[in-house]
């Protein structure tokens, strides 16, 4: 008998939406045709309340993004699954479909699934990572993934080195697509697998305009060869002028963050190969845009 595919669940989670993070932890839980495990990592929050299967990690403070990282260790899933603590797996079978993805083809070595909002009936389009939208129940390769619902083959993830742990948040999901990428494995896009999570814009966040600046300058000195970095950058700064123009406060955070960017240490550097950016370019969004 064919053993079931083994899935670590990573949930993040800063403690403040009890309700929500009994969801996704049930959803979880629930999966069938895997073998689950659920693992909550407190993110400057001492996990409690949970069911005493699920295995939790207590940071002191709230490291942003890169507490993701310290759920790995804790299980030993041929894949990892990682969940928003707002978000929550609608069906038994999601995981299951999610790594039947990854059984049928070796090569593919991370996987964003589609994110809806059963409240609304149109999701953000920021939600379908490719440069052509369209259709969101469309599948495709991506360059991009939202980290709400991501998974990942655990060699993978280990050879890229885990989320950014100096982000906090804000385009980590674009570093780890590039990083996937660059080990010869492609990231997809699955629109008929779905998790939900609430319709809310990242621009909620008081700090997200200085983060989205930084972290975009980050990208680039981190990840990019020089001759894709400086067109890339004078791509998004063309583009955040537009979106913000209009917004003094929004340009001005933004120009704020494009220069602690400059200024400021975005840890190693680790560029891209010219293979790998040929292959996202192939695929419809070289990193330059």
């Amino acid at each position: 008998m064919t053993p079931q595919p083994s899935v670590d669940v990573i949930i993040l989670t800063r403690g403040n939406r009890p309700r929500e993070l009994e969801r996704a932890v049930d959803s979880a839980r629930g999966q069938t045709g895997v073998t689950v495990s659920v693992i909550v990592v407190g993110n400057g929050w001492q996990p409690t309340g949970l069911p005493a299967a699920v295995r939790t990690v207590h940071l002191p403070d709230n490291v942003g993004v890169g507490g993701r990282n310290f759920g790995v260790p804790l299980g030993q899933g041929e894949l990892l699954f990682f969940l928003d603590d707002d978000a929550w797996l609608p069906e038994p079978d999601t995981l299951a479909r999610v790594a039947a993805v990854f059984a049928a083809d070796p090569e593919v070595g991370m996987i964003q699934t589609r994110l809806a909002d059963p409240a609304t009936p149109e999701a953000p389009r920021y939600w379908v990572p490719r440069l052509r939208k369209g259709d969101p129940q469309r599948s495709s390769t991506a360059m991009y993934v939202l980290e709400a619902a991501v998974a990942i083959r655990r060699t993978v993830f280990e050879r890229v080195g885990g989320w950014a742990a100096n982000f906090q948040y804000a385009h980590e999901g674009i570093e780890m697509a590039w990083r996937v990428w660059d080990t010869g494995h492609s990231v997809r896009y699955e629109g008929d697998i779905v998790t939900c999570h609430p319709a809310i814009l990242p621009t909620r966040h008081d700090e997200y305009q200085r983060l989205n600046g930084r972290n975009r300058v980050w990208l680039a000195r981190r990840n990019l060869p020089w001759v894709f970095a400086a067109p890339y950058l004078g791509v998004w700064s063309a583009v955040e002028w537009r979106r913000t123009r209009d917004e003094r406060t929004a340009w001005r955070m933004w120009r704020q963050g494009w220069s602690e960017g400059w200024h400021s240490d975005p840890g190693d550097r680790r560029p891209i190969s010219f293979k790998a950016a040929w292959q996202m370019a192939r695929h419809g969004r070289p990193p330059v845009v």
